[in-house]
């Protein structure tokens, strides 16, 4: 793999990865696109450009982090303190999906591109939702958070959105928009923590060859993942998530058609 397309394929994974777009599909689609899928951008690029987007979270989030920290011995802390167990506790649909068959079967999606781009539409659906079903707020809690966990699990499909689940997961619970896409936001971390311990044998396919393409498609990842946070941020608070839709259903049909028929 050359360093320029390690970069386009980093900078596809950071604005992916918090847009509510899918960066699983539109990894998939590009690299089927560059072709260079299966050749030099397996499982190990992917978890390095995942420890990209995980560096953009934590920086971004750095604050409300360090107060979920500091919630361990600061007993006034008690609804950063409880984020933490409901992190914990929307992390759990994710893992048992991935230890069930369906795992494997989710996995074999990322071999069909015309499925991937059809997913897209899936996506495109979910982010119209709540345009359309208002609810009263209500405080984050136990059950939202599950809800949103069960979201991130079929986010392992690739062409459904992690970040686009979660947050509409979180709105329907009657969450504020705010509140709903931070904490989906932080639902990032267990999850790639997870996918980077998992595959932590990969690291030992990283040679000198590798090294510099995989470092640059990180860096190019994590300065997207940074942007892509703040307009999802701001695009939430606005109430105008569904213009991510419309782009999920242009770039589904047009994927759609193009890997059917002239790929």
């Amino acid at each position: 793999m050359e360093s320029w397309q390690a970069v386009i394929v980093g900078i596809v994974q950071g604005l992916a990865e918090f847009l509510p777009i899918s960066s699983s599909g539109h990894i998939v689609l590009t690299q089927f696109l560059l072709g260079i899928k299966g050749e030099g951008s397996g499982i190990l690029f992917e978890v390095i450009l995942h420890v990209g987007t995980l560096l953009s979270v934590l920086l971004y989030f750095w604050r409300t982090l360090w107060n979920m920290l500091r919630s361990l011995w600061t007993p006034e802390l008690k609804e950063e303190r409880s984020w933490i167990w409901m992190l914990g506790l929307a992390t759990v649909p994710a893992v048992v999906l991935v230890l069930t068959p369906l795992g494997d079967l989710f996995e074999s999606a990322y071999e069909n591109p015309v499925l991937v781009s059809g997913l897209l539409l899936v996506t495109g659906s979910l982010l119209l939702v709540p345009k359309f079903i208002k609810t009263q707020e209500k405080p984050l809690n136990w059950a939202t958070a599950l809800l949103m966990g069960v979201g991130q699990a079929f986010a392992i499909l690739p062409g459904i959105s992690r970040s686009g689940s979660t947050i509409t997961a979180g709105l329907l619970s009657g969450v504020n928009p705010k509140k709903a896409a931070e904490f989906a936001f932080l639902m990032s971390v267990p999850a790639i923590l997870g996918a980077v311990v998992k595959e932590r044998e990969a690291f030992a396919e990283l040679s000198s060859e590798t090294l510099t393409p995989y470092l640059m498609g990180a860096a190019a990842a994590f300065v997207s993942g940074l942007l892509a946070i703040g307009l999802v941020m701001g695009a939430v608070k606005r109430g105008k998530l569904e213009y991510f839709a419309y782009y999920c259903f242009i770039a589904g049909v047009a994927g759609m058609v193009y890997f059917h028929y002239f790929y």
